[in-house]
């Protein structure tokens, strides 16, 4: 029997990227606001710079409550999907902790994949199983909700493109911003520079990517020290713009935040009339029932998914929000695969530094160049990026120079070639198809006995092409810049669990084909709302993580005018 709690007005399940964004326009407008998250509270101390713990043992998510219950993972709906990884932290300010930072907004295109395609190409140009739609909403409007979180996160880079004004020192192919950054991007490096200079002999227009890294004083926080041991680790002088060190605190500071740390919540209660009236959650060996006139879903897609088909009732006996069947469909990942890695014949000057710190091109992502003469839609930013450590450079291939990872002649190879390669982070268009979905696995359990998220998921012929058109693309520009081996990776396979995961609880004006509605409210569930990735049509050629924040404020800006209809 679960204990009972006094109510409070909105609870938020998960304080990583989307609910820690939510919290603070939540308790600013003076609502009483309990946050509940499945990890603890780190500090500056618990990252210290170490590449054996973090990155090699992966520390400490490797510990977590997410390890504990990774998703299966399958390419097809006739085989046994087996267990993959997690790459997920539970932690006050979740995997804002230990992420890349690159903090990216959508393309006006992103939101109008439909209408954009048919208008330029035709409506035989979308591949035929996809389940894709139009947002309910355009970038213009999610504009000033990128505007709001740049600067109270605090995200650093360089505009391309000021109400209408561009700038080629920016990205000249992004949507019109409203202003520049707050601050200044991270510098670039002798690597990055190199690359920077090949892209302007081909004709290109490379710039610095956008952060979520502060490079100056900012808020009370130090700016970046370029020290390298922050790819899977958090900041020890917290230069990186986690929640747990931007909005949170601000949150806290109102007094209207309560955190309930190691709180897992394993249910969504719903009332006869098919209203949410709480949650339950499993702290230590007690359960507990927090009443709510409002839930707020934030626990990234896998488990936004998996808590609302564990969730049934007689209002809802397939899950909560599931009368539709919506519920884990239109499900995709980022094609973060199919990378190219380069040797050169020179040192690259390329230890340490961070992943946000890097080079890019735009030219052939999303829908900004022609596609008349190629067949498919979509396309790829192009990243060439510092980051090198003495184990990662330990481990890299060897170009089929060398026959073996061991003995002399690969040590050889190793010494003489430790900062020559380099490998690219190549961002790809991803659509839902009708053949890739979320469900609960019948066989494997967590250790509570719940069925953990399968994932059924492969990458579509659409996809494949953009990966090798991307490939053929970087390898163009490692060849300008003077590599003299080029290694590929594979195209296609099935989408593992991601940390750039979509779907699941699309939003959408019709509640025939999406579970939200355009401000992330359920359409079935009105006082229950759904924040991060799950919600999102389509990935863009990007990293998520700005655009789920973006979405997060605007829903919680939404429930705090709409208070009374919501609530009624």
């Amino acid at each position: 029997m679960a204990i009972n709690l006094p109510g409070t007005d909105v609870v938020v399940v998960g304080l990583g990227a989307a609910g820690g964004v939510a919290v603070l326009p939540l308790t600013q407008a003076g609502l009483n606001v309990i946050g509940l998250e499945a990890g603890g509270w780190l500090s500056s101390r618990d990252f210290a710079p170490d590449e054996l713990r973090n990155n090699q043992r992966n520390w400490p998510q490797s510990v977590q409550k997410a390890a504990q219950e990774a998703p299966t993972v399958r390419a097809f709906s006739n085989t046994t999907a087996k267990q993959g990884g997690h790459p997920m932290m539970n932690a006050v300010g979740g995997t804002s902790m230990h992420y890349w930072a690159q903090s990216w907004r959508l393309n006006p295109w992103d939101f109008k994949v439909v209408s954009e395609t048919t208008s330029r190409y035709g409506a035989s140009r979308l591949p035929a199983e996809s389940t894709v739609e139009d947002w309910p909403l355009d970038y213009n409007e999610l504009e000033p909700y990128y505007d709001i979180v740049e600067r109270t996160v605090g995200i650093s880079g360089k505009a391309g493109n000021i109400q209408g004004r561009i700038d080629t020192q920016g990205n000249i192919f992004e949507g019109p911003r409203q202003r520049e950054y707050p601050m200044k991007p991270l510098r670039s490096s002798p690597f990055t520079e190199m690359m920077s200079d090949a892209a302007r002999r081909m004709g290109l227009n490379p710039f610095q990517g956008p952060a979520a890294i502060v490079t100056e004083p900012y808020d009370g926080r130090s700016p970046c020290m370029y020290h390298g041991f922050c790819n899977k680790g958090g900041c020890h002088v917290q230069a990186k713009s986690s929640t747990a060190f931007s909005t949170i605190p601000k949150a806290m500071d109102t007094g209207n935040l309560e955190i309930v740390t190691h709180s897992r919540v394993t249910k969504i209660v719903t009332n006869r009339a098919g209203k949410v009236t709480g949650v339950e959650y499993l702290r230590g060996n007690e359960f507990y029932f927090q009443p709510a006139s409002v839930v707020l879903l934030a626990s990234y897609a896998y488990e936004n998914t998996r808590l609302l088909l564990l969730s049934r009732s007689a209002a809802f006996p397939n899950g909560l929000a599931n009368n539709s069947g919506q519920v884990g469909r239109h499900y995709m990942s980022h094609h973060q695969g199919a990378p190219v890695t380069a040797l050169f014949p020179h040192d690259l000057k390329n230890w340490y530094g961070l992943p946000a710190q890097g080079t890019a091109l735009d030219e052939w992502a999303d829908d900004n160049f022609d596609h008349s003469s190629v067949d498919f839609i979509g396309g790829a930013n192009l990243w060439a990026h510092t980051d090198r450590r003495p184990m990662t450079a330990a481990r890299m291939g060897t170009f089929n120079m060398v026959s073996r990872n061991w003995g002399s002649e690969w040590k050889r190879f190793l010494m003489e070639n430790a900062d020559r390669t380099n490998s690219s982070y190549i961002q790809k268009t991803t659509l839902p198809y009708s053949h890739n979905y979320l469900d609960l696995d019948p066989s494997v359990k967590d250790p509570l006995g719940l069925p953990v998220t399968r994932i059924t998921a492969r990458y579509a012929d659409n996809e494949v092409k953009i990966a090798a058109f991307a490939q053929d693309k970087m390898e163009q520009w490692y060849r300008e810049a003077g590599a003299i081996r080029i290694v590929r990776s594979g195209l296609g396979g099935a989408m593992g669990a991601s940390t750039h995961a979509y779907g699941g609880t699309r939003m959408g004006d019709n509640p025939e084909t999406n579970v939200t509605d355009r401000w992330g409210f359920a359409h079935e569930v009105p006082n229950l709302g759904i924040l991060g990735g799950s919600v999102m049509g389509t990935s863009g050629s990007r990293n998520p993580t700005l655009t789920v924040q973006a979405l997060a404020w605007r829903t919680a800006e939404y429930l705090t005018r709409n208070w009374r209809s919501i609530t009624s």
